[in-house]
This record gives C-alpha cells, structure tokens and sequence, in this order.
C-alpha cells in the first residue's frame, strides 16, 4: 500500500477501536444487573419478580474477546505506524513539516486575500453621534448628529497582492509534491482485513481465527 491507503487505514483501525472501547466503557455491557422486586415483603401472598437489566450492545456476551480484539487492534496499528515511518524516512521532503507548513502558507495566504480584497470607503451614518451644547435655560443637554465614517488603506496593497501569489503558487507547488508523495510512497504493512470490511465481519473473522 501507499502512504495515503496507509492513512486511510490507520483510520480505520482507530474508528473500530473506538466502536470496541464505547461498548467496553457500558456497564450494562461488562456486567450483569439484576434488580428484584421484593413484593413479598409488602405483600405476604405476592411473588417477588426479578428483572435484568438489558445490555445496550449485542456483543455483551463477547465482552473477553472484545477485550483481545482491542488489543489486537492496538498492536496492529503499532506496526502500521511503524511501516509509515519508515515510509517516510525514503521520501524526499519531510512530510510532516511540509503539511505543516503548507497548512500555515494557506492560513496566511487566507489572512492577505482578505487585505486585497479590503476597500476604503467613506459613509454617512445618520444620527451615528452625540454632542452637547446649553439650552435657553442654561442647561446642558445632547443632541444626535450625523457621523461621517471615512476607511483608508493602511498599508501597501500592491505588496500584500505580491506576497499573496508567491504564497499560493508556493503552497499550489507543495500540495503537489505532497499529493505524489502520497501515492508513489510504499509501506510494507500487509492489512489483516479489508479496509471496506464492517465491524461485524471483521470481528467475527477475529474470533475464527483466535478460535482456530
């Protein structure tokens, strides 16, 4: 497989662990809860009546193998992530830092587009200030007047558009590299399952295999 089945993988095995521990993590699955009635007490000719309380899973009845599966699981993703890395160690670039770096160019790049595309303007609001001024009684009081909102440019424009296309041509030239990276990698990890398998095959195929 290559770096981007690798990842598609390693996310697959961590959305089944997750769906494993969620069952592992209710207590109506790991354990067995029985509450009893007790009418007899209140009422002498009464039978008393026990009831169980239901698991919410319907492998509560597998909860040991569940238990090896997740394991499993964790081991499995051990040795892929150790073939990524390894993997990436015969890449020419550092993948890691580049996705980094090119996630920031596209943050900044982002943050420059809104600069360029920023206009002056010049805008009446009406009735936007306040003043005051002495009334025929001598009394201080406010009145409401028109602002006059004026937007200038403070800073270099056609700089920031320069710097904006070096930066998009730079992270377009990187997201391309990176992308052949992805597909021309490859990981020596033999998948145990397919990456198309539900939870449900996949860990009865599990316990096939345990059993054999």
């Amino acid at each position: 497989m290559n770096l981007k089945e690798a990842f598609r993988y390693q996310n697959k095995l961590q959305a089944f662990m997750d769906e494993v521990q969620g069952i592992l993590s209710d207590d109506t699955n790991i354990t067995k809860v029985e509450n009893t009635n007790l009418r007899h007490k209140v009422m002498g000719d009464a039978s008393d009546e026990t009831v169980r309380v239901q698991p919410s899973s319907e492998y509560h009845q597998h909860i040991t193998q569940l238990t090896e599966f997740l394991l499993w699981l964790l081991d499995e993703k051990s040795k892929l992530f150790e073939a990524v890395r390894r993997a990436k160690e015969q890449l020419p670039i550092d993948l890691d830092s580049e996705v980094s770096l090119n996630a920031q160019r596209q943050s900044i790049a982002r943050t420059l587009r809104r600069m360029n595309d920023l206009r002056g303007s010049e805008q009446i609001i009406s009735n936007g200030g306040t003043g005051y001024r002495f009334n025929a009684e001598g009394n201080q009081v406010s009145y409401r007047c028109d602002v006059k909102r004026v937007v200038t440019i403070n800073y270099d424009r056609n700089k920031v558009r320069k710097e904006l296309e070096k930066l998009n041509k730079k992270s377009d030239e990187t997201s391309a590299q990176l992308d052949l990276c992805l597909v021309t990698s490859k990981v020596e990890y033999e998948p145990p399952f397919d990456v198309n398998s539900s939870f449900a095959e996949t860990f009865e195929n599990y316990i096939g295999r345990a059993g054999a």
